[in-house]
């Protein structure tokens, strides 16, 4: 008997021990999504550039250039975006504004000529970007005339950059 009453005291002992060692469980479903972003940022205006040399006997006006802003850019999307650079209206013959943008990211076509790209030919300036981050990258212009083509008022053009795939 006295077996029979340890193995019942055994028994509750046990039971008080897993009944302390419950638990009650809730559980949720979190749906997570990232959408493709596309984020580019430039850091400002460059300078004005203003031709005023040139040498004697030569039509070519002597160039002058910017390389003070920068341009940041983010996506996720895939390893085959660029960017694209175009102005808001063509220049007139004989004046040449040129654009080069760095890249560790992707592809840098060097030194592009955008004079006459507009919003329907834009010009690729940066390929094969990969995903991830590129910041505070060097954006450089150069303008260049011929004397041939006369002075030139001052004149504000607008550049867009377009990061696209």
């Amino acid at each position: 008997m006295k077996k029979t009453t340890l193995l019942a005291l055994l028994a509750i002992s046990v039971l008080t021990i897993q009944a302390a060692f419950a638990q009650a469980n809730a559980t949720q479903t979190v749906n997570l999504t990232v959408n493709a972003v596309y984020k580019i940022a430039a850091s400002g205006n460059p300078a004005p550039l203003t031709i005023s040399t040139g040498t004697a006997g030569s039509d070519n006006l002597t160039a002058v250039s910017d390389n003070s802003t920068t341009y940041s850019i983010t996506q996720n999307f895939a390893n085959t975006v660029k960017i694209t650079a175009n102005l808001d209206a063509a220049l007139a013959s004989g004046y040449t504004l040129q654009i080069n943008l760095a890249s560790t990211k992707g592809t840098s076509a060097g030194t592009v000529d955008i004079s006459n790209a507009t919003s329907g030919s834009a010009a690729d300036v940066v390929t094969a970007i990969q995903r991830g981050a590129d910041a505070g990258q060097a954006i450089s212009y150069t303008f260049s005339a011929l004397a041939s083509a006369g002075t030139l008022t001052s004149t504000n053009k607008t550049v867009t950059l377009t990061l696209t795939n």
